[in-house]
């Protein structure tokens, strides 16, 4: 009688457990983080061990190995649900001091106790046809006396203002604690359990469930830092059904080798083989994985999505670097709504072209930028349902959809993008692989990451105009180089045909005019070489100075006055590009030209200064103010000259600067200017041990 009794007290007790359980996950699913998780998986716990219990009973055994575990779970879930309640597993808080000193090392020991009696149970079956030992009461004694503690100090150290909404929960759990403390302290007098008592426990631990209940109705501040997440109840999900699954095939299983007779081994393996064949299917399918997603979400939270786990995945795909930013992200906002594929349209000019393709190719004509679509999506700013239009045509009565989105094969949202205020693109997604409701959530969410996205690609265009207008300045300032080049050799050209009429039948004079006319040549075909897209990059290479300095006074020998050069130590050589640094040092020279009478001095000095070369540039002519020097000379598009261009010393200290060199300038007003060139002396053992270095 007293069998029977007990197993349906514990079957009542496990009933009301479940009962709570589902609430807890269904109806009150928006608090679904910090104690409720803890109280949810301590009422699944208390389930089981009601269900374990009513089964010992209805076999006519009290206890078992797999009950006392059972028994011990339980406790220690319902001991964390009250110091989850205390806030002793906050973040931040050292494990020391998550209960007061001493506290935790007699917990771990009462716990060890108990799992060392089960233990015991293991060992030594017959134990269990008596009496419980004096190990497995003390043991369950102590996890009694402990929770009654902590429900003291919960109640204890709550506000006044608190108290209300806790007090319940203290009783309901205090009770099953008290109501523990009280069997086993009987049975540690006694010397046996008494079966009135035990069997009524499971009566007295399904009061407890409606206090429970109250207490967590009352609380809307029930929360602490622990939330369980999404993708640990969808982990969770995946492996409780897996294994009921498991369970259910290898019953099925047994069951075909029990009838089977002969085949029945033949049977049962074929079966379970294909029933991990199907498993194995399930849990790679896309589809059933969205499924889960969207089935977990929609019974379990208040909110469809985990936010920020949304949006740090929705931040990193868009943040990946290297090409295909287009189609990151249709992924990354497809992924929002479980979606297939799409297809991506960005602004060009007057029309939106289309950009990008995911799980689709870049399908789908032009759409003009001033089209209805085009201003409905940029004027309303609504992600348009494509399935809704044909069901409630009257929602989208301004809006005239072009007849190639109507018929785009399995097509579901047109999602703008939106760019402070103007429409700077848009998408087209299909549909999902599991059903989804479009509600205010959703569709607020498309949006947002519509900008955000909207916001990264315009990045990348603003970056590759950025790109196009540099290589445009820097083919346009190769230009300018080149035509002040052509400007000084037209200079050159001029200023000889000017001295022709006076020295044409002197013999000297045609050698060097003939000299300086090849020459001149020479350079325009160079710089139209440099103009060319297909002209090889210039490499410096190690070079006489002195060389070079004799070819460009040569140049300037039909000038007046003729520049003169002196060589101090010869053969020192430096490393650059000849015809650059050729031009660098020709047109400070004809500079000196310039500014010098006919009847002053210009003259070059080449020498050495420890590791550098050093070429002085002195003339006699006007000089300059030290004004002028320091906020025009360099300055590029500034010249006094009436045809200058104003980039001759610009580009010549710009290019020796690059050589690891200086450009110096002395001048005074009437008194001539001395430009000084240093640059490093090449030393070919001292760059091969930088090489190697």
């Amino acid at each position: 009688m007293l069998t029977n009794i007990a197993t349906i007290s514990y079957s009542i007790a496990a009933a009301a457990f479940a009962l709570l359980c589902v609430m807890l996950l269904t109806r009150w699913r928006s608090r679904m983080s910090g104690t409720i998780g803890t109280l949810a998986a301590a009422c699944a716990l208390s389930v089981l061990w009601a269900a374990a219990h009513a089964v010992l009973a209805f076999g006519g055994s009290g206890f078992s190995a797999t009950g006392n575990l059972s028994e011990i779970t339980r406790n220690a879930a319902w001991s964390i649900v009250l110091m989850t309640l205390l806030g002793r597993f906050e973040p931040g808080k050292p494990w020391g001091e998550l209960l007061r000193a001493g506290q935790m090392p007699a917990i771990l020991a009462l716990y060890a106790l108990a799992l060392a009696d089960v233990g015991a149970n293991l060992l030594w079956p017959e134990r269990l046809t008596g009496v419980l030992g004096t190990l497995g009461l003390m043991s369950r004694i102590g996890m009694a006396v402990l929770g009654m503690l902590l429900v003291e100090q919960l109640y204890r150290n709550k506000p006044i203002q608190e108290r209300w909404a806790i007090k319940f929960v203290c009783l309901g759990i205090g009770g099953m604690f008290v109501y523990d403390f009280y069997l086993y302290s009987n049975a540690l007098l006694m010397r046996q359990i008494n079966p009135e008592i035990w069997s009524a426990r499971g009566v007295v631990n399904a009061l407890t469930v409606p206090l429970l209940a109250v207490s967590f109705a009352r609380s809307a501040s029930w929360s602490t830092h622990i939330a369980v997440s999404r993708r640990a109840l969808f982990h969770s999900a995946a492996l409780f059904g897996s294994a009921a699954y498991l369970l259910a095939m290898g019953a099925a299983g047994y069951y075909l080798k029990y009838v089977g007779g002969t085949w029945g081994s033949l049977m049962q393996v074929a079966f379970l083989f294909g029933a991990l064949v199907l498993l194995a299917g399930i849990l790679f399918s896309g589809t059933f994985r969205s499924w889960l997603k969207v089935f977990i979400s929609k019974h379990f939270y208040s909110y469809n999505y985990d936010y920020r786990e949304e949006w740090l995945r929705f931040t990193r795909t868009l943040s990946e670097g290297g090409p295909n930013l287009g189609e990151r992200t249709l992924q990354a906002v497809g992924e929002l709504v479980e979606s297939s594929g799409g297809v991506l349209w960005i602004r060009r000019e007057h029309c939106f072209e289309p950009a990008a393709g995911w799980h689709l190719p870049m399908t789908g004509p032009s759409e003009p930028a001033a089209s209805a679509m085009c201003s409905f999506l940029e004027t309303k700013q609504w992600v348009i349902d494509l399935q809704e239009i044909q069901d409630e045509p009257e929602l989208y009565e301004e809006l005239q959809l072009p007849d190639w989105v109507r018929s785009f094969p399995r097509g579901w949202l047109v999602v703008p993008l939106m760019l402070q205020g103007r429409l700077f693109g848009f998408m087209l997604l299909l549909r999902p692989k599991s059903a989804i409701t479009l509600n205010w959530e959703v569709i607020d969410l498309l949006k947002i990451a519509g900008s955000q996205a909207a916001s990264y690609l315009a990045q990348q265009e603003a970056a590759s105009a950025l790109m196009l207008a540099q290589q445009f300045d820097s083919f346009n300032r190769m230009s300018t180089f080149v035509v002040h080049d052509l400007k000084n050799l037209v200079s050159q050209l001029g200023l000889l045909t000017l001295n022709a009429e006076k020295h044409k039948h002197n013999p000297e004079f045609q050698a060097d005019m003939l000299e300086t006319v090849t020459l001149s040549v020479q350079k325009m075909r160079l710089m139209l070489q440099k103009l060319s897209r297909s002209a090889s990059q210039e490499r410096p290479v190690p070079l006489t100075v002195e060389k070079l300095l004799v070819q460009a006074v040569a140049q300037k020998a039909a000038f007046e006055p003729r520049p003169t050069l002196t060589v101090t130590e010869p053969g020192l050589r430096v490393l650059a590009d000849g015809e650059r640094l050729e031009r660098v040092v020709g047109h400070l020279i004809q500079n000196a030209i310039e500014a010098t009478p006919k009847e002053g001095k210009v003259a070059i000095h080449l020498a050495r200064a420890g590791t550098s070369v050093i070429i002085q540039i002195r003339d006699t002519g006007e000089g300059m103010n030290q004004e002028f020097i320091r906020e025009r000379l360099f300055k590029p598009f500034e010249s006094t000259k009436s045809a200058g261009m104003g980039i001759g010393a610009f580009e010549s200290r710009e290019y020796i600067h690059e050589l690891g060199g200086r450009l110096e300038v002395s001048s005074e007003p009437g008194q001539g200017s001395l430009f000084t060139i240093t640059l490093p002396l090449y030393q070919p053992e001292l760059q091969t041990v930088e090489t190697a270095a």
